[in-house]
């Protein structure tokens, strides 16, 4: 095989991102704290999966619970206004 034929890929080496409340034991996940909150969820509204957060897998059920509890209580939007 010719070498222009063969594609070569540089492989990056991606950090493991570690869950903030697995390693910081004294924060606390509340409907009530939007402060925290508002880390895990866009500009749109949409919360960010865990994939891109790094939460594990308990947490990130809990964060999701939390955000739905506060935006019934408005305490965080539903959506932003877009004009």
């Amino acid at each position: 095989m010719a070498r222009s034929t063969q594609r070569y890929r540089k492989r990056t080496f991606q950090r493991r991102k570690i869950c903030r409340f697995c390693a910081d034991k004294n924060i606390i996940i509340d409907y009530k704290n939007a402060k925290v909150l508002r880390y895990f969820f866009t500009e749109r509204g949409k919360i960010i999966p865990r994939r891109i957060s790094g939460n594990c897998a308990r947490h990130q059920r809990e964060i999701t619970t939390a955000i739905k509890r506060a935006r019934n209580i408005a305490i965080l939007p539903f959506t932003t206004v877009s004009r």
